[in-house]
């Protein structure tokens, strides 16, 4: 074979390096390719992951003394939801009501939890609690829509939620312990 002569060598220098510089721009878009896919790839699952945490257990807020209430403490309790307000003359004389009830029923996995009708919060909700002389846990935080209650205007009013989260019972006016205590039983007998 003879030798190649200068000009026959460029050109055989400039065509390998532009195979090399092609095959380089494909493993380049390759790579880009990939780190793309591998990004949405993260995105997809921190998306996931975030929606995942945010159905499991998202907590009820906070309560008048600011301590959170964890979605823990109310799964599979029965639940007595009562809105009150302080200008409200049957709340004022349902509350002792519902702390006897609070206590009576704590070991029985039902809890009392009240709701200020005029969205009271921190210090202001701490001290119409205190005022009220409610013993029992007050969400700074509105249920409502956790628990789909729908919203009423007339007060006192109380929901009955059972241990899956359902709204079984609402009642208007001033309560008793004993009626609640009865119509628990009755709903935990129907099923």
């Amino acid at each position: 074979m003879p030798p190649l002569g200068l000009t026959a060598l460029r050109s055989v220098c400039r065509s390998e390096i532009s195979v090399e510089l092609r095959l380089w721009r494909l493993r380049f878009s390759e790579v880009s390719m990939l780190l793309r896919l591998h990004g949405a790839w993260r995105l997809i699952m921190a998306l996931s992951l975030g929606l995942l945490l945010s159905a499991c257990g998202s907590d009820l807020g906070v309560d008048q003394h600011g301590a959170k209430v964890a979605q823990s403490r109310v799964d599979g309790q029965w639940l007595v939801i009562n809105y009150w307000a302080q200008w409200c003359a049957p709340c004022r004389s349902e509350i002792p009501q519902l702390n006897q009830l609070s206590q009576q029923l704590a070991a029985q996995k039902v809890q009392v939890l009240g709701v200020n009708f005029d969205g009271l919060q921190g210090e202001k909700l701490k001290q119409a609690a205190e005022e009220m002389a409610i013993q029992f846990t007050v969400l700074a935080q509105d249920p409502a829509e956790r628990y789909q209650l729908p919203r009423s205007e007339a007060l006192p009013v109380t929901y009955i939620i059972d241990d899956h989260g359902k709204v079984r019972e609402r009642l208007l006016g001033e309560q008793t312990a004993a009626g609640l205590t009865a119509r628990l039983q009755a709903l935990k007998a129907e099923g």
